[in-house]
């Protein structure tokens, strides 16, 4: 999207890092952690829809968090329960679509309720979009997705040779969501823990020091600000070179 002469992005993808670091930066519990990233979570929504964000994906929970200490785990699946119990009248009723990428087989029966009732809820909706990537790894969605193309193969549905890079766009989870102009991940980490490996591959990447807790409106405007300030090129040469 553009603003005058600059690009905003459409869509932002988040890797909210840092629940864990901020609290034991203040002598708390790893949980409370994890409850403050949630109301930093609630916080970034609303000033994404307020900036005409048209997509929002967040990196909830990995497939590789299963190996965090159990009591921590259900700390996070309490904190999932607790964000689409009382946040989901409020993103129905503000007109965000709600759609969940990620392995759903094995999932708790309860939390696969709420998953589908989050997605059933607002799938009509068309204000925004907020994606949360939940039990989600970007090898195994890819897997996943070469395996029911091999299925169909197999099966006469699809032809071997008409297989290229949209048509295997259709068998991941993301089918349909755009990929992502600008991926932000807190707590100065930079790298991208299997987070969105296919579609993030022309993505501008930002890396912010603070965790994700101390994160708000100010610091999306200025992961935006500094996204705005680049040339996108997706493999080409900038416009100034090409003459």
């Amino acid at each position: 999207m553009r603003t005058g002469s600059r690009m905003k992005p459409d869509h932002i993808a988040i890797i909210m890092d840092g629940n864990g670091r901020w609290a034991k930066s203040r002598g708390l519990p790893r949980a409370a952690g994890h409850r403050a990233g949630v109301e930093a979570l609630r916080a970034t929504v609303r000033a994404a829809g307020e900036l005409g964000v048209g997509w929002l994906t967040v990196y909830a929970f990995s497939s590789e968090n299963w190996s965090r200490p159990k009591s921590e785990v259900s700390d996070l699946m309490g904190l999932l329960k607790l964000f689409i119990r009382r946040d989901l009248a409020e993103l129905h009723n503000s007109g965000v679509r709600v759609r969940v990428i990620g392995r759903r087989e094995g999932l708790d029966p309860e939390i696969e309720g709420l998953l589908h009732e989050a997605e059933a809820l607002t799938a009509l909706n068309r204000k925004s979009n907020l994606v949360i990537a939940f039990n989600y790894g970007g090898r195994d969605e890819i897997a996943r997705a070469s395996r029911r193309i091999a299925e169909d193969v197999a099966a006469g549905k699809l032809s071997a040779e008409n297989i290229g890079e949209e048509r295997f766009a259709e068998y991941l989870d993301t089918a349909g969501i755009p990929d992502p102009d600008l991926v932000i991940r807190t707590s100065g980490e930079q790298r991208m823990s299997n987070f969105l490996p296919w579609q993030a591959a022309y993505s501008e990447l930002v890396f912010v020091p603070c965790f994700w807790p101390d994160f708000g409106r100010a610091e999306l405007m200025n992961a935006v600000e500094v996204f705005s300030s680049r040339e996108r090129r997706f493999g080409g040469v900038a416009a100034r070179d090409a003459s």
